[in-house]
């Protein structure tokens, strides 16, 4: 079983690197020293996943765990969202048809939290590609990811997303030339990318971008560049990432043009330990990205023999290099927390280190840190108001009510007061800062629960201080709790005291 990924880049003839990278050409690209990751003038809101196989279950789990960053995704045989963190690997592949009821329900639980709001997916641009001969990744498990994006999860509209499965292709992905060491369509093998007569580069970055420049099918002007992988990994552990991985930039981008980034994840069996440059070179991205100022990063993993035990798919050791899809360097694995989540986030903000966009109202330059801070400051029987820090950079807050944004236009204070709300009832609050960048990724969630519904009672200021609502002192009948004065303590004079805590009451009236 080979778990591959659809995003690469393809050099043709020969020409000079323009920018210190391997010369784009025909010949092998070497691994050898390599270069910390520079930054570059990209909008990190142009930013866009997809792989196939463990690369697409990656770029799935990117797509859902950083939905305000990510724009398009593209899924080619992969799975449903934390399919592997809830049964077996082999119940999430082959011919099953995976549940999808608790990747929904976890996703709208970890929404706010420990991932992006779902809210963000609505917005986003996805994907799908299943061969019918594929007998990895079957075609029913395909339909069920399209269950939990649209018909049963309705996190993306259905009009956003595109579900293509009607190629007679294997485990493989497809285009529509030759490279060396390539396959037939139907064959799943190494290198797993086929001619199949289609497309399937162009397709997945016409969704994310819409219409795109003709592909140059010639010389392309822009370098692979080897970078630094290792800055980015959590030391001492690899959590099964290799120590440098690759970059595409167009001659555009290294000149400063701004660009749009794209997140290449290969598959098991396909990083560069593997079969060398072939994914980097032979899956035709580099086309596109040539003619359409897009960088495409290649982050690479490296095989381990460390036997793992993640609960409950029991995967054992990661001796294909694949993409972390059911926990195999912990049970995060699909959050923003996760080993190799949290390092593909720090190369994204790298890369978009450069960016030198915004003005226009202002926010600064990149997208603002997540807010900091966040505290409720008081409840009543129907709101909630939440007060947090200032983010740097920051021209707007968007405030989420489990998950789901309540400040449409957002706010530009850093309080807020959530009204409409039930009593006695507990919300879950997180807040977003937000610039002409981008949206940052959600707080700390904190919790508010509404007072329970006022009560009042209307009685002579006698039967008051007979009920234990009020009490005596001189003749004169005060409330208890407010001690408001309500009169002679006799059956000629009349109140209504309204109860707002345990016995707590003022002189007032219902709604």
């Amino acid at each position: 079983m080979a778990w591959v990924a659809v995003w690469g880049a393809l050099g043709m003839g020969a020409c000079a690197a323009p920018n210190g990278g391997e010369p784009v050409e025909e010949g092998v690209l070497r691994q050898g020293l390599a270069a910390a990751l520079k930054g570059y003038n990209v909008n990190v809101a142009d930013t866009s996943v997809s792989g196939l196989s463990s690369g697409a279950f990656f770029a799935g789990q990117m797509g859902v765990a950083y939905s305000s960053l990510i724009k398009g995704v593209g899924i080619v045989a992969g799975g449903v969202y934390d399919c592997g963190g809830e049964t077996s690997y082999f119940s999430c592949i082959y011919q099953s048809s995976p549940s999808v009821t608790t990747s929904i329900a976890n996703t709208k639980s970890w929404s706010g939290s420990t991932i992006d709001a779902y809210a963000n997916m609505a917005s986003q641009k996805v994907y799908m590609f299943s061969g019918s001969s594929d007998t990895t990744v079957a075609t029913s498990v395909m339909d069920q990811v399209y269950k939990y994006y649209v018909t049963t999860g309705s996190f993306v509209p259905a009009a956003n997303v595109t579900y293509k499965k009607d190629l007679n292709t294997a485990h493989t992905f497809p285009t529509d030339f030759d490279s060396t060491g390539n396959n037939a369509c139907t064959t799943a093998a190494s290198p797993y990318i086929s001619n199949c007569g289609f497309d399937g580069a162009g397709a997945i970055l016409r969704s994310a971008y819409g219409t795109l420049q003709a592909r140059n099918n010639g010389t392309l002007g822009g370098s692979f560049l080897q970078f630094d992988q290792s800055e980015f990994i959590a030391t001492p552990n690899s959590y099964g990432m290799d120590t440098t991985g690759w970059l595409y930039v167009p001659a555009a981008c290294a000149s400063g043009a701004q660009c749009k980034l794209h997140i290449a994840f290969h598959g098991c069996q396909q990083y560069y330990g593997a079969i060398g440059d072939k994914f980097i070179k032979n899956t035709g991205y580099a086309r596109w990205a040539d003619t359409n100022n897009i960088i495409v990063l290649f982050p690479q993993t490296v095989a381990d023999s460390v036997n793992h035990s993640p609960s409950p798919s029991q995967a054992g050791a990661n001796s294909n290099g694949c993409w972390d899809w059911v926990g195999y360097y912990g049970t995060d694995f699909d959050r923003r927390s996760g080993r190799q989540m949290a390092a593909v986030k720090k190369m994204i903000d790298r890369v978009a280190s450069g960016y030198t966009g915004g003005g226009g109202g202002g926010g600064g330059t990149t997208i603002p840190p997540v807010p900091t801070g966040l505290s409720v400051t008081g409840t009543t029987s129907s709101t909630a108001s939440l007060a947090w820090t200032a983010s740097t950079g920051a021209t707007t807050y968007n405030v989420y009510r489990n998950g789901t944004q309540v400040t449409p236009s957002g706010v530009t204070s850093t309080s807020y007061t959530d009204s409409g709300l039930t009593a006695s009832t507990s919300y879950s609050y997180t807040v977003t800062a937000v610039n002409s960048v981008g949206e940052s990724g959600a707080s700390s969630a904190v919790t508010a629960t509404t007072t329970a519904a006022a009560t009042c009672y209307t009685a002579t200021n006698y039967a008051h201080v007979q009920a234990g609502r009020a009490h005596d002192s001189l003749g004169t009948a005060y409330a208890n709790g407010s001690n408001q004065n309500m009169g002679l303590d006799n059956v000629f004079y009349t109140t209504t005291l309204k109860q707002t805590g345990t016995n707590y009451y003022v002189i007032g009236t219902c709604p």
